[in-house]
């Protein structure tokens, strides 16, 4: 049997999670390079909609990996689920998102498995015939080259924002889905979902929005926030901040980007006030287009900015949300 790529994607309230289409990307661009299939997995209760969605895609196969069992979503499901899928599959290298739920059962998997994962990855290369990931450490401050020295099949999760959801290549035709009902014995399920848990009214999961308007301390006081707020308003996106802006509890800590907070890749993060420290930009440099506003010339925000803006941002948020509603009115 060739040796195959699995991508376990992830669906949640209805819908695929946008990290899944990045990490199907990175798939395909394994795939290219290491010359082996690829395919991919979507687990929980009637999820044949998501695989057809997936099969649309340049891949070799999709599987429905079903039942009732799986929703909703448990880690000790979705373990023993994915355990008897891939010992019956042994696929080499086994795909997912970093997201909050693979992180809650894949240490789980991979330790029922005998195996090894590496985490949180952004990015790999070919070291000869060897496959190397890269994960950053220390905060962002170092990035380690790590390979498996177990057997396969190995996982990997990919950090948001490590590929381009937007560029995975669609297929030629459709891909077949195969429905692989999993049997879980009763007593597996140790425990009983309640209501997912949010920590603040206004909670919100900052990796599904496209568009987000940041602050930093260049905002002075916590009044000003509802400059950005109207900016973001106008863009229709989501309003975050670096880390002092919420320790002083200006905004909720769920609106917090970086290393201590979330990982972002928006297709559009305007950073404004934002100085640019490495813990910053760990969270919000994947994204795939950055505006920086600042009227210190030399923030390091500035380094990785794909348009820089030097200026006082209360000299140009203002005028630039009224631009941007004028722009919609027009549209």
């Amino acid at each position: 049997m060739a040796d195959t790529i699995l991508v376990v994607v992830e669906q949640r309230e209805g819908k695929l999670n946008r990290v899944s289409w990045e990490t199907l990307a990175g798939g395909q661009a394994l795939a290219a390079d290491t010359g082996w299939a690829l395919e991919a997995a979507v687990v929980g209760s009637g999820v044949a909609g998501f695989a057809a969605e997936i099969a649309a895609k340049k891949i070799s196969k999709v599987y429905a990996v079903e039942s009732p069992k799986l929703e909703p979503y448990t880690p000790d499901a979705f373990s023993a689920a994915l355990k008897q899928f891939l010992e019956s599959r042994q696929p080499k290298l086994v795909l997912m998102p970093h997201t909050y739920q693979v992180r809650d059962f894949v240490p789980k998997l991979a330790t029922a498995m005998g195996r090894t994962a590496i985490s949180d990855c952004i990015g790999y290369k070919k070291d000869g015939a060897k496959l190397v990931f890269t994960r950053q450490m220390f905060q962002g401050k170092l990035a380690a080259d790590v390979s498996f020295a177990c057997d396969a099949p190995w996982f990997v999760t990919f950090q948001n924002g490590a590929f381009r959801g937007d560029k995975v290549e669609a297929g030629a035709s459709a891909a077949s889905v195969e429905t692989v009902n999993v049997q879980i014995a009763d007593g597996v399920v140790r425990n009983k979902p309640q209501e997912v848990f949010k920590e603040a009214k206004q909670a919100v999961d900052l990796t599904q929005a496209e568009i987000i308007v940041s602050i930093g301390r260049g905002i002075k006081e916590q009044k000003n926030i509802e400059l950005a707020k109207q900016l973001a308003e106008a863009l229709g996106g989501e309003i975050a901040a670096s880390r002092p802006i919420c320790d002083s509890g200006w905004l909720p800590m769920d609106r917090q980007i970086g290393s201590s907070g979330q990982t972002v890749a928006p297709k559009l993060y305007l950073a404004l006030g934002i100085s640019g420290a490495i813990q910053h930009i760990v969270g919000m440099k994947g994204s795939r287009t950055i505006v920086a506003i600042n009227k210190d010339s030399e923030a390091p925000i500035f380094e990785i900015a794909d348009y820089a803006v030097v200026g006082n941002l209360f000299d140009i948020v203002p005028p630039l949300t009224e631009e941007v509603k004028k722009a919609k009115a027009v549209g």
